[in-house]
């Protein structure tokens, strides 16, 4: 639904807002489904890990990872379950302790996360594009993304408690075992809603976020609201980069400020590759702080655009290999 707004003196940036506001009211109808989606298409993507299949076997929860299966059996493999790292070497006399205790816990996880056996030795570029700077080393992947890490000999109590957190922190997505939805029962409609979609249907998206906000303040976990309000956000962003966003981008390559709104305004405009690609390009090309703020900003348009997006996916493994 397109809404009313007010005359603009540069009609390309009235068509522009006009297309935001547009594409803004279908993303807020994917937040409903998204976490039913994310999880059968990741659960349909590969056969989910077993703990009774031998260790090193496909399937298996304890896997051996080289530099030439990394993409697969862990990014790709990330996507369906949580991937932890156990980044090793057969002169290292901790990591003997550590890996026996993670591939215990990783067959009584029974599949719902996957355990991926680095020896650093025989893969130096892969341990020095994780940036190992000792051992054991372990890191935990997840949807592409490293989201947790130790470095080394950890109590069985502790290691336990890292793969519990994990876990429970990623159940939203396919975990195995996990119940599937029956189709039977929808979650009801919320008449606070209302306001929030009445502000986006006259393009008003000042009080789109502010109904939203209002939302999360008395319930912060929102299925709909949180997702929404971030989606807003960025519109409103957009809205305020203006088309001269690129330009200035293009003429200031070292200003990260001004690369994510060029982000932000391609986004908005609903080109989702093109925004995607103009942070990969920024990560590729930086270092430091400057590449750490452009990992962030993109990591929160995937969040946005949401997982159940086919753009995300590949997106997300190439952030990966530009990282690594």
């Amino acid at each position: 639904m397109q809404p009313n707004r007010p005359a603009r003196t540069d009609p390309r940036a009235a068509a522009q807002q006009a297309q935001m506001a547009a594409s803004l009211a279908g993303a807020v109808d994917l937040a409903a489904v998204q976490a039913r989606n994310e999880a059968a298409a990741r659960a349909a993507a590969a056969p989910p890990p077993s703990a009774t299949a031998p260790a090193g076997a496909p399937g298996s929860a304890v896997i051996d990872v080289t530099e030439e299966t990394f993409q697969s059996e862990v990014l790709d493999r990330s996507f369906q379950v949580p991937v932890v790292l156990d980044l090793w070497a057969e002169w290292c006399g901790p990591c003997k302790q550590l890996s026996p205790v993670l591939e215990r816990l990783a067959t009584e996880g029974a599949g719902s996360w996957v355990l991926a056996k680095v020896d650093v030795d025989a893969n130096p570029a892969l341990a020095q594009g994780l940036r190992v700077q000792g051992i054991p080393a372990v890191k935990a992947v997840w949807q592409g993304q490293l989201v947790a890490e130790f470095t080394g000999a950890i109590p069985e109590e502790q290691a336990r408690q890292f793969v519990t957190e994990l876990v429970a922190a990623t159940s939203g997505g396919a975990v195995p075992g996990a119940a599937e939805d029956d189709g039977e029962a929808e979650e009801p409609e919320d008449p606070r809603l209302d306001a929030a979609e009445a502000a986006l249907d006259r393009g008003d998206l000042a009080a789109a976020e502010a109904a939203y906000q209002a939302i999360l303040e008395t319930e912060p976990e929102h299925p709909v609201a949180g997702l929404a309000l971030r989606q807003v956000q960025l519109f409103r962003r957009a809205e305020e980069a203006g088309p001269d966003a690129l330009a200035a981008a293009e003429a200031a390559p070292d200003d990260i400020a001004a690369q994510t709104r060029a982000a932000d305004f391609l986004l908005g405009t609903g080109d989702v590759d093109a925004a995607f690609g103009w942070l990969l390009d920024v990560v590729r090309r930086t270092a430091g702080e400057e590449r750490d703020a452009a990992r962030q900003h993109l990591v929160e348009l995937f969040g946005i655009v949401g997982d159940e997006d086919p753009r995300v996916g590949p997106a997300r493994r190439a952030l990966m290999t530009a990282l690594f």
